[in-house]
């Protein structure tokens, strides 16, 4: 597993918090019978990355985002609609539950729920997004505004073992900072040039 840094305790009560909302939300999404599957920081943390402290992502299809949303609310959480138009929310108190369903690199389909993996992620039973499509995401939303690599950089030191870097690479030639990304992973020689 990766390294991981020494966190206070108020970090380790707010990623607790997390992962009880995480396990709430889910398991709202399964009594509504509603398919997802975990992304972002949370399951790149389930293979080993360091503890995230943003909020919890799923990824459902579009067909079933408003459901999904229906299905959080029904346990008590609050909904938000975000102009972005990807994206539904929910909020269980102050923790965000991102609902993404149609990213940068097209609506979540069939395949996004084939390529992820079923594994136990505090004590729950749930699909996990591959690393290619969580590190695709997150390097598709990189942009003048926000250029920030921290996280992928992060990722990359703590994952780079379990990511196919061609395959992460292809599905993100035509964005410029993509292409930085992988610069700098190469020279910093996390992977192979």
């Amino acid at each position: 597993m990766g390294n991981r840094p020494i966190v206070s305790n108020e970090q380790e009560q707010e990623f607790e918090r997390l992962l009880a909302t995480m396990k709430r939300a889910g398991g709202a999404l399964n009594e509504a019978g509603v398919p997802f599957v975990l992304g972002g920081g949370l399951a790149c943390w389930a293979r080993g990355a360091p503890k995230t402290e943003h909020d919890v992502d799923f990824l459902v299809k579009p067909a079933d985002a408003k459901r999904a949303q229906q299905a959080l609310v029904a346990a008590g959480m609050r909904p938000e609609t975000p102009p972005e138009g990807w994206l539904l929310k929910a909020y269980d108190d102050e923790i965000l539950v991102d609902l993404i369903f149609n990213p940068q690199d097209g609506p979540i389909d069939e395949a996004t729920f084939e390529r992820a993996e079923e594994l136990e992620v505090h004590a729950m039973r749930m699909k996990v997004a591959a690393l290619e499509d969580v590190l695709v995401q997150k390097l598709l939303v990189l942009g003048e505004q926000e250029p920030d690599y921290s996280s992928v950089l992060e990722l990359a030191r703590s994952l780079r073992e379990q990511v196919n870097w061609d395959d992460v690479r292809e599905r993100t030639r035509d964005s410029p900072f993509a292409k930085a990304y992988f610069t700098l992973l190469e020279d910093l020689e996390i992977v192979p040039a």
